[in-house]
């Protein structure tokens, strides 16, 4: 449930938007008082900037807010950071689509992850739905992102293997949707040894979660994340600077739950299924090694090249398992390589896929809702990178090159040509606060994969 937003606007503070093209407009019919006190504030509209206009009492008669050139879908999201408490009102005529981005940029922006912290949470502005906002959608995009944010922001030592399907179980639970693990040494005798290597070495067992959901005779749509719990790099070590913010590395399977949560609370017509390798890549005396030649669920056999390239490997398994199902969608969500984020920043998760209807549709709803995707190739003779001289695959090449494309073209080999099949890399973290956008675990690509979903399965009757 949302938190911040209020069922009636009775009583509360208007807010006027005002672009910078329209404010001398809207001035002109004012008061004389306002339109000097606005002047004299050195309100122009700019975008974020905020105008309290007190009454003759004293008290907060209404509030100026600019929007620039009103290009911004996140332009309601500087607002709670810069009102006292108390509740607010949105004073225009907004369409549909402003509406909700208005509910969820306010929502979005009150987030905070205080699970450490012992004093009590800011006391936050309440605003009124505006009227044209789609409720139900504004609730599941704000439940699933403060889902995806709180799992990531958890450190390991509170979000291991155990309590990442502890939080998948939670997840199914209310929605009656089946939720099975399966655990340590029982991942060989299922023919999961790629994920079982990766997450032997540490001391919190591999496991493999696998939840169900929906009508069995309905289309297949199955969604896999990487839940890395922490990567240390395994044998190949990372240096400290790489291995601070490896509490995100389990940020696909973070996005996965958020995206298989709105699926269900939409009651979407899929056979849903949800996959999620969840180990911590550990060094120890069981640790994989580098050169060693590991089986997988598949039966490919892949050679070591670095010991720090285990996503691949525990997604390898699981989207075996997948494909196996033929399924109408294959989707999968990874903090897959830093070579994505060298190519596209932090912000834009890096898309690849064998079907380029998908992958248009799915750059088009990334525009729509301002979830920005950009496409890479999976450029065929960049394979070679992957060969090995005494196992089917290398996964990791020896040159600096190519490492996010190389890293799809691994994870293709396990998917069907047949099978419709997308694959986000993504960053899942913030490094800098934006409006509605705090600094730290992020979902990113959920909006377009969501919107996606809705499209090309929706519900009839």
């Amino acid at each position: 449930m949302v938190e911040h937003l209020s069922e009636s606007g009775e009583g509360a503070v208007a807010v006027v938007p005002l672009t910078k093209a329209g404010l001398e407009t809207w001035l002109s019919g004012q008061p004389a008082a306002l339109r000097q006190w606005a002047a004299q504030t050195g309100f122009k509209g700019e975008a974020g900037t905020v105008c309290a206009v007190p009454g003759t009492d004293g008290t907060l008669a209404l509030v100026l807010f600019g929007l620039g050139e009103d290009d911004d879908p996140w332009a309601y999201a500087a607002l709670p950071e810069k009102l006292a408490p108390g509740r607010y009102r949105i004073d225009a005529a907004l369409d549909a689509d402003r509406a909700g981005w208005a509910a969820l940029g306010w929502e979005l922006a009150t987030y905070e992850f205080r699970r450490y912290r012992g004093e009590k949470g800011r006391a936050w502005p309440t605003l009124a739905w505006p009227e044209a906002a789609d409720r139900a959608d504004v609730e599941r995009l704000a439940a699933a992102t403060s889902l995806v944010r709180d799992l990531i922001n958890t450190p390991s030592s509170d979000m291991g293997p155990e309590e990442l399907a502890a939080a998948a179980e939670g997840v199914a639970r209310p929605h009656g949707a089946a939720c099975r693990v399966i655990v340590g040494d029982a991942l060989l005798a299922e023919n999961y040894p790629a994920i079982h290597a990766v997450g032997r070495a540490s001391a919190r067992a591999p496991r493999l979660i696998d939840m169900r959901w929906g009508a069995e005779d309905a289309p297949r749509v199955t969604l896999v994340g990487k839940g890395v719990c922490f990567d240390s790099g395994g044998l190949d070590l990372k240096p400290s600077s790489a291995m601070k913010l490896m509490k995100k590395d389990m940020g696909g399977a973070a996005h996965v739950l958020g995206l298989a949560q709105m699926v269900m609370a939409a009651g979407l017509p899929m056979r849903l299924r949800v996959l999620i390798p969840a180990v911590e890549n550990s060094v120890g005396g069981d640790a994989f090694r580098p050169l060693d030649v590991l089986r997988t669920r598949a039966g490919k056999t892949v050679e070591i090249g670095n010991t720090d390239a285990e996503g691949r490997l525990v997604l390898c398994d699981a989207l075996a398992d997948a494909d196996a199902e033929n399924p109408a969608l294959l989707i999968d969500c990874a903090t897959l390589t830093g070579a994505a984020r060298s190519a596209l920043g932090t912000e834009i998760p890096a898309l690849f896929s064998n079907d380029d209807a998908l992958a248009d549709d799915l750059l088009r709803h990334g525009r729509e809702r301002a979830d920005p995707l950009w496409r890479l190739p999976l450029w065929k003779p960049y394979g070679k990178m992957l060969q090995s001289k005494v196992a089917d695959l290398n996964n990791c090449p020896d040159g600096p090159y190519a490492g996010a494309i190389t890293a799809a073209l691994f994870l293709q080999a396990f998917v069907g040509a047949a099978t419709p099949w997308a694959h986000l890399d993504m960053m899942a973290w913030n490094v800098a606060a934006r409006p509605g956008r705090p600094e730290g675990g992020e979902a990113m690509g959920l909006r377009a994969l969501f919107a996606l979903l809705e499209e090309r399965f929706a519900r009839t009757g």
